[in-house]
């Protein structure tokens, strides 16, 4: 779209044509000349300026007109962008390991999809702030670095499948990578920046046991929340079941100061991360720019070229 930056130069338009009505023509220099036949000279050719005069006012009145145009400094203005903000860093580690294909949270949705549903709302909802996606099973992967882009984060796990990292459930070897991608140096602190880790197993993959792990992010100052998903086994069942391991997800909170959430529905789930929102507020409001284009130098280019010919019509004359 186009934007004019000073509109307010614009108020310069009518400034020759208030100069030629406020300036006072010259007097008349030396003594004039008798002419006793001026009677008789045809003065109807006279009524009007000449046609050289005319098209000089003409191109005199365009310089104006473009020189005007320029100093009001008309821009393109391209489609707002979205920058990044000093709002806080949130890391998500979902589990997508075989057993996230179960479909028990409701409606007959299997795990994963009421996680995209859920999660995807809650990185939404995150506007100012940096948000990053790990995927993980048998080992875990940055699906996508900590960005602003928060359609993109969202895009990314909505193209999350089980088992695309592999079948079992590395949860130490999750917060590991986490550590490293948010504090790089083994010294680092993390700053403004959280891990919500999400899983419906207990760790049976990966090189780091999930509480030492923990201990490392605590280290950092890194808080990690633990949301287990899933239906909660029956008690009356004497079949031993895969389910959360409630005490390690519940010792990994306690131990990086964050806390501990139990999901075994899609609402369940959806109450969850607002809860999550709420201890973690975004802190960091979404920043937007546009790009611009120049373009006064057009106009003043013309007026440059069309003061050109004013002048030569002047020493024509």
């Amino acid at each position: 779209m186009i934007h004019f930056a000073w509109p307010w130069m614009a108020l310069a338009l009518p400034l020759p044509w208030l100069l030629a009505r406020s300036l006072k023509p010259l007097p008349p220099q030396g003594a004039a000349i008798f002419m006793p036949f001026a009677a008789a000279v045809d003065t109807t050719a006279a009524a009007g300026p000449p046609p050289v005069a005319r098209w000089r006012t003409i191109l005199l009145a365009l310089c104006w007109l473009l020189l005007v145009g320029a100093a009001v400094r008309p821009q393109w203005l391209g489609p707002p962008q979205a920058t990044p903000s000093s709002g806080r860093r949130v890391l998500l580690a979902v589990d997508v390991s075989g057993s996230m294909a179960a479909r028990d949270m409701a409606d007959n949705t299997s795990r994963l999809a009421a996680v995209q549903q859920v999660a995807g709302q809650f990185i939404a909802g995150r506007g100012g702030d940096q948000v990053g996606l790990i995927l993980f099973g048998t080992r875990p992967y940055l699906q996508t670095p900590i960005t602003s882009d928060l359609n993109t984060v969202r895009d990314f796990l909505n193209q999350a499948m089980v088992g695309i990292a592999g079948p079992q459930t590395a949860v130490g070897d999750a917060i590991g990578l986490a550590v490293k991608r948010l504090a790089p140096g083994s010294t680092d602190k993390v700053g403004n920046a959280i891990l919500i880790l999400l899983t419906d197993g207990a760790s049976n993959a990966g090189a780091m046991a999930p509480l030492q792990a923990a201990a490392v992010a605590a280290s950092h100052g890194l808080r990690i929340y633990t949301i287990g998903v899933g239906a909660a086994p029956d008690p009356d069942d004497d079949e031993p079941q895969d389910g959360v391991d409630e005490p390690t997800m519940k010792a990994i909170a306690k131990t990086t100061g964050g806390q501990y959430f139990r999901a075994t529905d899609r609402d369940a789930l959806a109450q969850v991360y607002a809860q999550i929102g709420r201890l973690e507020p975004s802190a960091g409001r979404a920043q937007w720019y546009r790009t611009s284009d120049e373009w006064y130098i057009w106009p003043l280019a013309l007026a440059l070229l069309l003061s050109v010919p004013a002048v030569l019509v002047r020493r024509s004359t």
